[in-house]
């Protein structure tokens, strides 16, 4: 495990080769890096709330979960996806392979749970640490 963000919500910048005109046009921005920039909203969020945000992958570079953060005397792993996609292959793989009861992904998708996942809508993650078991 990594103390820091992932990688990936630090690449876009210009050190990423990224030419200027890209960052300026607005919308193929909003397209083209959703994904980063929804993950270091959620980042922005989890540090707001006094969290240290990991991140975690595993060995073979397979399966890779966006943050790890301890919450409620437990580690609790988060999935950001940018759009209604609700697919976590990658956070069930971490689940299974450490035995940790209960995981987070927040998407666009509205609050629901299953067993061992909790879906929390992005606007929501602000909250994540009322988070039970």
């Amino acid at each position: 495990m990594i103390k820091c963000v992932n990688p990936h919500v630090l690449g876009w910048k210009g050190e990423a080769g990224i030419d200027a005109s890209t960052v300026l046009s607005g919308d193929s921005l909003f397209t083209e890096f959703k994904g980063t920039l929804t993950e270091q909203y959620v980042c922005q969020q989890l540090i707001a709330q006094g969290f240290q945000p990991y991140y975690w992958a595993n060995p073979d570079g397979r399966a890779e979960v966006d943050f790890v953060i301890s919450s409620n005397g437990m580690i609790l792993p988060i999935e950001v996806k940018a759009e209604r996609n609700l697919r976590a292959k990658s956070l069930h793989v971490a689940v299974a392979k450490y035995d940790i009861p209960m995981s987070v992904r927040t998407s666009l998708a509205d609050y629901h749970r299953e067993d061992w996942l909790t879906n929390v809508p992005l606007w929501a993650i602000g909250c994540v640490n009322r988070i039970r078991q």
